[in-house]
């Protein structure tokens, strides 16, 4: 019997579709995707919700910030490609064309310090989601207008990065040492859970879409090296500056 996932369908239209959400006026066109929820929180302190996008497990509030004299909106959502995916749906339905994410990931290459930048460049789709968005043998990839920005404003800032190819996954606690191997034989340097989902969504959409990461816990040992990296706040905060500065620019 064939998967599912190899059944892609390339029709716009669902039995439920994002269009069902409407704008508030005057919605816009840059939007930051930032899975750091407390810097989120810290950032949109104080500031009345655009719109909340439902989950069963609690609101994902996307609020409007000003950045360099830019309206962009700002969203924390869930972990995981499903969430996220859906979460991005409502963001291009509500009016985003430009989206940039920032997250963190596992380094799959050895020599990425904890809190160095990656910039994926295409993502091993070992997920369920982006099988509904694009064939099962199509790669998936971000704009090259979005990679580009993302890339200028990182090398003018000054900050080391590394561009590459991503390994996103559905399941944490099944990234084996062979599969880790696997995929760092591919070309992975690091893994994550939504790029592969959310490229492959924008692309189908017609969105521009690109991300950063920055270098969290490591999985390319025997055992697995936390690195304490959801304490590093300072990273965080200047990961979504940097976002909020790529998205501009488109």
């Amino acid at each position: 019997m064939t998967s599912p996932l190899f059944e892609f369908d390339p029709s716009p239209a669902a039995v439920i579709n994002p269009s069902v959400y409407r704008a508030p006026l005057g919605f816009p066109q840059h939007a930051v995707m930032c899975w750091f929820g407390n810097v989120v929180a810290e950032r949109t302190a104080g500031l009345e919700p655009v719109h909340r996008v439902l989950f069963d497990h609690g609101d994902h509030h996307i609020s409007v910030v000003e950045h360099r004299g830019v309206p962009v909106a700002l969203v924390a959502p869930p972990v995981g490609a499903p969430a996220s995916a859906s979460t991005m749906e409502v963001l291009i339905a509500l009016g985003a064309a430009n989206i940039v994410g920032c997250g963190s990931c596992g380094v799959v290459k050895p020599g990425f310090d904890a809190g160095h930048v990656i910039v994926p460049t295409g993502a091993v789709r070992d997920e369920g989601t982006s099988y509904h968005y694009a064939p099962a043998d199509a790669e998936v990839a971000p704009h090259p207008r979005a990679l580009a920005a993302i890339d200028d404003v990182l090398t003018e800032a000054g900050v080391p990065h590394d561009r590459g190819l991503v390994w996103t996954t559905d399941a944490i606690f099944r990234e084996t040492a062979e599969k880790v191997a696997r995929r760092r034989e591919q070309g992975c340097l690091v893994v994550e859970m939504e790029a592969a989902a959310l490229f492959a969504v924008a692309a189908f959409r017609g969105a521009v879409y690109g991300q950063l990461l920055y270098a969290g816990d490591d999985v390319s040992a025997a055992e697995w090296d936390h690195r304490n990296f959801v304490q590093h706040t300072g990273v965080r905060d200047r990961l979504l500056d940097l976002a909020l500065d790529a998205v501009i620019r488109l």
